[in-house]
This record gives structure tokens, sequence and C-alpha cells, in this order.
């Protein structure tokens, strides 16, 4: 039985809100001058400015549900609304000549290659993505991406839309015999805000054995970090408190996958790294990866994954101790991952630029022999 999780950032479109952007010195200057104008007393002049700044910041949206997003990679659209739900191809003739700001961007079609490069070397059984926009992109990514590298397509694909809106849906995949029996939604109490699910399959392998899967994905550090730690954490004690509770009925067979979104040394993960008995596949003997390359094949980064794997851990693979002990192989696929600067691995020959690299994640597995 081989296992993996990752993330691929989405597959043919993704929200423009989750792009990195390169932030202009008009854009920095504004915020240090809105900043210095909140520590001034009120006054006409200041709070024309304030309005005025935040006009230019974008703190003037007042909602985030798009009503045009991409929806296929060759370039559909998809009008969203209560009296307009159609597609619209490009060259349609109609009574409107203009422009619309759509919400999602396509992805380049040499990205989605590489996604798909990166999942058929690994090859799992058992496959947790994290970040898909939607179920058709899924479908089409499965039965037509994938097959053009050499990889079977997944006969049991779930995905359980989430409530964020912004296209970072957790699924699962299934092939080679492997049938889900079950799906719980467990809701990770957190803010207001932060709406996040943890998702529990029970699934039953060719010869009957049952394993428990939680899939996850906790927040990522955004410009309130010490919010983001707080939110993580409180949902991490909330995963583990499931776990647990699978293991008081007996269930031993339990694997935990997906983006937590802060190295193994963070505090917020605590709950689940140091107060369960959960093990890490990165700290398995048979964890494979390719190192990187020169000077810091020697080196170890603060919450890299080893020595030589110098990227920050942000993906897991958790795995109770039954499982785990029968750990045959594993490993980690990072030659989607673009490196920015240093260090350097290995990479697919074919990603010229950052933009088309598969995702900012690798790809973790790990195999068992029952």
């Amino acid at each position: 039985m081989k296992i993996a999780t990752f993330n691929v950032q989405n597959l043919f479109h993704r929200d423009r809100s989750l792009l990195q952007k390169t932030r202009g010195k008009c854009v920095s200057d504004w915020i240090v001058e809105f900043d210095a104008l909140l520590l001034k007393e009120r006054c006409p002049s200041n709070t024309e400015r304030l309005k005025e700044l935040s006009f230019l910041l974008d703190f003037d949206k007042t909602y985030n549900n798009p009503y045009v997003v991409m929806r296929k990679k060759a370039g559909l659209l998809y009008l969203k609304g209560m009296n307009c739900s159609k597609e619209l191809k490009s060259g349609e003739l109609t009574d409107w000549n203009g422009w619309i700001k759509v919400q999602t961007l396509p992805i380049d079609p040499e990205a989605t290659n590489h996604k798909a490069m990166v999942i058929s070397e690994i090859d799992p059984d058992i496959l947790v993505l994290q970040e898909v926009e939607d179920k058709m992109s899924l479908d089409e990514f499965n039965n037509f991406v994938l097959p053009k590298f050499d990889c079977e397509a997944f006969q049991d694909i779930i995905l359980v839309p989430g409530s964020e809106g912004k296209g970072r849906e957790q699924s699962l995949l299934l092939k080679n015999g492997y049938e889900l029996e079950s799906v719980k939604i467990h809701k990770l109490e957190s803010s207001e805000y932060v709406k996040q699910k943890l998702l529990e399959y029970e699934i039953q392998s060719p010869k009957g054995e049952k394993i428990n899967l939680l899939s996850a994905y906790f927040p990522e550090n955004n410009l309130d970090k010490e919010k983001a730690f707080e939110i993580r954490k409180n949902q991490a004690y909330q995963t583990s408190m499931i776990y647990k509770m699978l293991q008081m009925q007996g269930k031993t067979n339990i694997v935990i996958a997906g983006t937590l979104n802060a190295p193994s040394y963070c505090n917020s993960l605590s709950p689940l790294l140091q107060e369960t008995d959960l093990k890490d596949i990165s700290k398995s003997k048979t964890f494979n990866v390719d190192i990187d390359e020169g000077k810091d094949a020697t080196y170890y980064r603060m919450g890299a994954y080893r020595m030589g794997v110098n990227i920050k851990q942000k993906d897991y693979l958790l795995w109770s101790p039954t499982l785990f002990a029968k750990v045959n192989r594993s490993g980690l696929n990072r030659k989607g991952v673009w490196p920015e600067k240093r260090p350097n691995w290995r990479i697919y020959s074919s990603i010229r630029n950052k933009e088309q690299a598969a995702s900012l994640h690798p790809g973790v597995w790990g195999e068992i022999i029952y």
C-alpha cells in the first residue's frame, strides 16, 4: 500500500488573491504612509488621505464572491450569479463588448503537466491532494492529463467542497482495489473568519484491511502571524483529539496527511507532533530523497526535512505506530519545485521558470507491505 500527499496549488486555474504578488515601491510607500497617519490625530485632511490610501490599497473591497471564474484550461469562462449561469466561449457573439476581470487566472499548462509527472513518478494507491479548485478540474486532470504520463487514472475520486470560496479544496483519489467505505467531516472550530474542515476517510484495502485517513489543511501565516499561530495550534489540538478518539475505538491503522503550514519545531504543531504517538514519515530510516547539490548537501537548515533537504517542511505524512513499523519505503519528490536561489536540487529538465513549476510543495509518500 502506497500513500501520498501532495499540495498541487490548483490544477488549471488559481484564485488571483492566492498568487504571489511583487510589491512595488509605491505600494510600500502607501503602507508606510497609512500606518503613520493612523498614529496622528484625526483631522479632515488626514481622514481624506486615509480614504484615498484605502482605495489605492484595495481596502474598499467588501466582497470576495466571484462572478466569473476560469473553468477550463482552454480558456472558457463560467459566469456565476442568480440570473446568469452559462459558459462563455471565446469568439461567441454577444451584444456586449468590454472587459471582465476574472477572479481566477489560468495556470501554465506546463505546470499542470509537471504536477502530473510528480504524481506519476510516485504512483500511489491512495493520494491526498490539497488545494484543488473543483471536481470538474480534478476529473479532467485524472482522465486526460495523468494518462499522458503513463499514470493509470484513479478509479475513485472524492472532493469535499469547503466554505472558503478560493478553490483550496481537499480531495482523495483511490485505485488498485482500494475502496472508500465512509467519509466523515469534522468542523475544526477556530474563529468566525477561519472555517476549516478535517476529513476522516475509512478505506478498505484489497485484502480487507481498514485504514483511517485524516486529511488536514491548517492555515498559513498571513499578515497576522500570531492569529494564524493561535488558529493552527487550536486545530492541531482538535485533530489530535480525533486521532486519540480513533485509538480509543480500537483502530490502529491511522494516517494523518496534508499541509500543516508550519515546520516541525513550531509550537503550534506540538499537540500533534509532541503530545501523540504519531510518527513523521520523514523520520523513517527508509525516507529517500535526492539531496541538495553543492555545499548545501551537508547543511541542515532549521525547519527543513533533514540535512541536505533544505526546504522548510509544511507537508506531513503522520503514521500511527502500527503502520509506521510496517513502512517499507518512503520518500519525497521535489523535482517539480523550482529552487529560487539556493539550495539547488535536481528538477525536471522541462521546467524552465517558476511559472512552470508543479508547486511550491513537494510530494510526500510512504509504502507499507502487509
